[in-house]
C-alpha cells in the first residue's frame, strides 16, 4: 500500500512548479523543438524568439537590461561563473576574495577551490541574528580585493542582508559585488538599476519554475568582465557555451513573470501563514526562531525546539516534509554551518528545523503542521530534556 505524501513545507529546498509554467513549457518539448542557435530557418528563429522573450521576463524581475542576463544551469553554476570568472579575469589586480561564513556551499566551496589555487579568501563572521555588520566588510577589503560575495536571503534562516549598504562599500573601494539571490526572487523587490550589485545569481526552481535552469546577471554599466568557464561555440556572449534548453528557459521566464505580477500577494500569503504557525506553537515553550525576527522573508522559519533533536522530530512527525538544514547539505550529520556561525551550540543546532512556505501552502497545511509538531515535541520531551533552545 502506498503511503500518502507528507504536507510539503520545504519550499526553500525547491518549489512545486506552477501549473501555468508547465503549460508554457510543454509546447517547447514537442512541436517547437528547434535549436535557438539555428539561424538559417524558422524552427531556430521561433526558439530564439522564445529564449529572448524569457530573457526579458527574467531581467524585468530584477530591473536589469535583457542583455545583462546569461543563461546557466542554476544558481550553483552562476555562483561558480561569477566568482571564479571574476577571480581569474581580474587576478592582475589582486587575488583576495571576501565572503561570509553563512553563505551557500556553492559559494563557500567555490571560494575554497580558488584558495587551493593560491587565492586569499577572507570569511566574515555574522552577528548572532545572522546579519553581516557592514563595518566588518569594510574592514576586510584590501587594495588587492577583487570580489566580495554576500547572499541576499539566507537559504537556511531566511534573513535579508543589507545589499544597498554592502554594495556601496564595495563600489566605493572598486571591488566587484556578487549576490546569490536564489532565495530572494519573488520574495523581495530587487532593482539592480539602484542597487550597487555587479553580479547576481538566479535560479528558477526556488520561484515555482523548473529545475536545471538559472541565470547570472552581469552588469554592463560599469562593465563587468568575466573569464568563461565553459567553452565551445561562444553562446551567451561567449560566457557560457552550450545548446540552450529552450523549454526550461521558457519556464524560468514564465515563473519570473508570474512572480513579478503576484509578489505582493504571495508575500502577504506567506506572512499570514508564518504568523499562524508561530501562534500555534506558542504554548510549547522553549522554542527559538533562529535569525533576525523581522529582517527576514516570511517564507522561512528556522525553529529550535528545546530538548528535542530536529532529526528525531522529523521522524516523530512523518506527515511533514520539512528539513533540518540546507537541501544541499542534508546528507551531512554535522550541525548546520549557518547555525554554528550564529553562535548556537551543536545541541541547539541539531534541535532546529527549517519550515519553508510557498505559493501553494495553505492554512490547512499549517494547522496540520502545528498539530504534528506539538504532538511530536510533547512526546519527545516526555524524557528529561538534555538542553535548551534558549
Amino acid at each position: 500500500m502506498t503511503l500518502p505524501l507528507p504536507i510539503y513545507l520545504d519550499n526553500a529546498a525547491t518549489t512545486p512548479v506552477d501549473p501555468r509554467v508547465v503549460d508554457a513549457m510543454v509546447p517547447w518539448l514537442g512541436e517547437h523543438f528547434g535549436n535557438p542557435a539555428s539561424r538559417s530557418h524558422a524552427w531556430g528563429w521561433e526558439a530564439e524568439k522564445a529564449v529572448e522573450s524569457a530573457r526579458r521576463q527574467v531581467a524585468a524581475l530584477i530591473g536589469a537590461d535583457a542583455r545583462e542576463i546569461v543563461w546557466t544551469s542554476g544558481a550553483t553554476e552562476s555562483d561558480n561563473l561569477a566568482i571564479t570568472g571574476a577571480a581569474l579575469c581580474h587576478q592582475d589586480k589582486g587575488r583576495h576574495l571576501v565572503t561570509v561564513r553563512t553563505e551557500h556551499k556553492a559559494v563557500l566551496d567555490t571560494m575554497a577551490a580558488l584558495q587551493a589555487q593560491g587565492f586569499d579568501v577572507t570569511l566574515l563572521d555574522v552577528q548572532p541574528d545572522g546579519l553581516l555588520d557592514p563595518g566588518a566588510l569594510a574592514a576586510a577589503l584590501r587594495p588587492d580585493t577583487v570580489l566580495a560575495s554576500v547572499m541576499a536571503v539566507n537559504n537556511e534562516i531566511g534573513v535579508i542582508q543589507d545589499l544597498a549598504t554592502l554594495g556601496a562599500i564595495c563600489r566605493e573601494r572598486g571591488v566587484l559585488f556578487h549576490v546569490d539571490a536564489a532565495q530572494a526572487t519573488g520574495k523581495l523587490p530587487i532593482d539592480v538599476r539602484t542597487l550597487p550589485v555587479d553580479l547576481m545569481s538566479l535560479t528558477a526552481h526556488k520561484t515555482h519554475g523548473p529545475k536545471g535552469i538559472g541565470a547570472l546577471y552581469v552588469r554592463r554599466q560599469p562593465r563587468v568582465r568575466l573569464q568563461a568557464l565553459i567553452h565551445g561555440g561562444g553562446h551567451e556572449q561567449g560566457l557560457r557555451s552550450g545548446t540552450l534548453a529552450t523549454h526550461q528557459i521558457v519556464g524560468m521566464g514564465e515563473a519570473f513573470g508570474i512572480a513579478a505580477a503576484e509578489m505582493a500577494r504571495d508575500t502577504a500569503h506567506a506572512q499570514a501563514l508564518h504568523q499562524r504557525l508561530l501562534a500555534g506553537l506558542q504554548g510549547l515553550g522553549d522554542v527559538r526562531l533562529n535569525g533576525h525576527a523581522t529582517r527576514r522573508v516570511p517564507h522561512n522559519l528556522n525553529l529550535a525546539f528545546g530538548g528535542v533533536s530536529g532529526e528525531d522530530l522529523m521522524l516523530a512527525a512523518p506527515g511533514l516534509a520539512v528539513s533540518s538544514g540546507s537541501a544541499c547539505s542534508s546528507g551531512s550529520q554535522q550541525p548546520s554551518h549557518v547555525l554554528r556561525a550564529l553562535g548556537l551550540s551543536d545541541e541547539c543546532a541539531h534541535a532546529s528545523l527549517r519550515i519553508s512556505l510557498g505559493r501553494f501552502s495553505t492554512e490547512a497545511d499549517i494547522d496540520r503542521a502545528i498539530g504534528a509538531l506539538r504532538d511530536g515535541v510533547t512526546r519527545l520531551r516526555a524524557s528529561p530534556p538534555v538542553f535548551s533552545a534558549k
